[in-house]
């Protein structure tokens, strides 16, 4: 899936392997991509589980992606 930035078109992909990436670098990946409010929720929950919460994260990872770049105003294109 794809998202367009309406200031300077800048267009960005989210891939299918979302989950992949977050399941192997965890927070960082949300860090990357400018998902903050996840970082510091990943990282309590990381905390709290023992890590386990990282395996049930990455189920979620590409629906938090899609839903930070909507709420910032990016359009999605095909």
């Amino acid at each position: 899936m794809k998202f367009k930035n309406t200031n300077n078109n800048h267009i960005e992909t989210v891939s299918g392997l979302t989950w992949l990436w977050t399941l192997l670098f965890g927070i960082i990946y949300f860090a990357i991509k400018g998902v903050w409010r996840h970082v510091l929720v990943g990282f309590i929950l990381s905390i709290c589980t023992f890590g386990i919460s990282w395996l049930i994260y990455p189920f979620f990872a590409k629906g938090i992606i899609k839903n930070q770049y909507l709420r910032n105003g990016w359009k999605a294109v095909k």
